[in-house]
């Protein structure tokens, strides 16, 4: 079980804000229900072509492809061949039998140990699995450290409707980063396996080591790095050891391509600052400048607040909020885990009315950035910028707290 977390001063029973939130909450669901059904309608079901193909030549979920490919290449003899762009479209062109956009894989091979189960599905009830398992593990996870009424909150997140819209995997990876950071105290080696399976997506955890290290975790440190150790060789076992070779020749290269030349619906899903340069037709030179600059900026904010011990729901918070600032390519539907975040927030006594509207617009943000993007309006790395900043503020004026643990000063 997570550790229960339990805010400074905070106070059971309703708050003022309670009612902004339940607001929003009604909404939110009522998106989540409209975008799903409107995308099953419009998707043209009944199914014109097969039961997972929507009208548009697409399947329903859509980068839930990639999850499912690679789950059914583990009982062929693994994913190798998809590492190469033109065969692994080649293949998904003879299985659709239409045309589609172009898929890339992107995951390193150890992801296989855990998704394998879904290649052994058709392809819509293992999307409808996959969503179902993903949904109630990070409901678990948060269930550690959330209040039971805050639990819908975060469910209906407008991230939890953009992961399952894109068949995503923002719900497993959000409940890793949440198992890890709230197993800590407690559970230190139970805490560095989950962030060692973290590495399935290691962007997420860029900035992990710099707080681990701060705050001597070894325990924690070495579990984490046995887990990964073990995944890598597990991996390499069941599928040669050339298969890391190939990732690494074949994909990084894609990956690293990808990220300074992707277009489309990545402009508008990607949340770094150096998409939203590219969003406002910036020079690239100062795109990576602008974004070199923040990532510095991320690296040293985590950095100061793991220094010492600090108010630790805030230092929670502000370590996965520059998470998101710290890499060029992290995308929306990866902030399902600032769904957490913002449930986390909204109980404190402390807040002003504007941390209240600030912690909305962190917490639609998945959405509204798409919307804004349409403007050419870079509006994540605005508002992510902005909340960093003012979790900062708090930081540097709330009371440090050294002696007391995370279960009994977070919430």
């Amino acid at each position: 079980m997570h550790d229960r977390i339990v805010a400074q001063a905070a106070v059971a029973g309703k708050t003022p804000a309670d009612g902004l939130y339940a607001k929003w909450t009604v909404g939110a669901a009522v998106f989540f229900v409209v975008l799903e059904m409107a995308y099953l309608t419009f998707g043209g079901l009944p199914p014109t072509l097969r039961p997972w193909v929507d009208a548009t030549h697409f399947v329903l979920g859509r980068d839930f492809l990639n999850t499912w490919m690679g789950a059914r290449s583990v009982f062929a003899g693994g994913p190798a061949a998809w590492f190469d762009v033109q065969a692994y479209n080649a293949a998904l062109q003879q299985m659709l039998g239409a045309a589609y956009p172009e898929h890339y894989w992107s995951y390193p091979p150890h992801v296989l140990l855990f998704i394998w189960p879904f290649g052994l599905l058709p392809y819509l009830p293992a999307y409808l699995a996959w969503c179902a398992v993903g949904i109630v593990l990070f409901l678990v996870a948060c269930s550690g450290a959330l209040r039971r009424d805050h639990l819908v909150f975060a469910a209906v997140a407008p991230a939890v409707a953009v992961c399952i819209f894109f068949g995503q995997n923002g719900f497993y990876t959000a409940a890793l980063l949440i198992g890890g950071l709230l197993c800590l105290e407690r559970r230190p080696v139970l805490a560095g396996v989950l962030l060692g399976i973290l590495t399935i997506k290691p962007q997420l955890g860029l900035l992990l080591p710099v707080m681990l290290l701060l705050e001597r975790r070894w325990l924690t440190i070495a579990a984490a790095l046995a887990t990964t150790a073990c995944l890598i060789v597990a991996t390499a076992v069941l599928f040669g050891a050339d298969i890391w070779l190939a990732f690494w020749h074949k994909v990084v290269p894609q990956q690293q391509w990808l990220t300074a030349h992707g277009d489309g619906l990545l402009l508008v899903m990607v949340a770094s600052v150096f998409y939203g340069a590219r969003l406002m037709h910036l020079p690239e030179g100062l795109g990576w400048a602008m974004q070199g600059v923040v990532t510095a900026l991320a690296i040293a904010a985590v950095a100061w607040t793991f220094w010492q011990r600090r108010d630790r729901t805030l230092s929670l918070c502000l370590l996965v909020t520059a998470t998101f600032l710290v890499t060029p390519y992290i995308l929306n539907y990866d902030m399902v885990v600032l769904a957490f975040v913002v449930a986390l927030l909204r109980e404190r006594p402390d807040n002003t009315v504007a941390d209240h509207w600030l912690l909305l617009a962190v917490w639609t943000l998945p959405v509204a950035m798409m919307l804004a993007g349409a403007a050419f309006i870079p509006l994540a790395p605005i508002v992510l910028i902005a909340f960093a900043g003012r979790l900062i503020w708090r930081l540097a004026r709330a009371q440090a707290h050294t002696a007391m643990p995370w279960s009994k000063q977070l919430a």
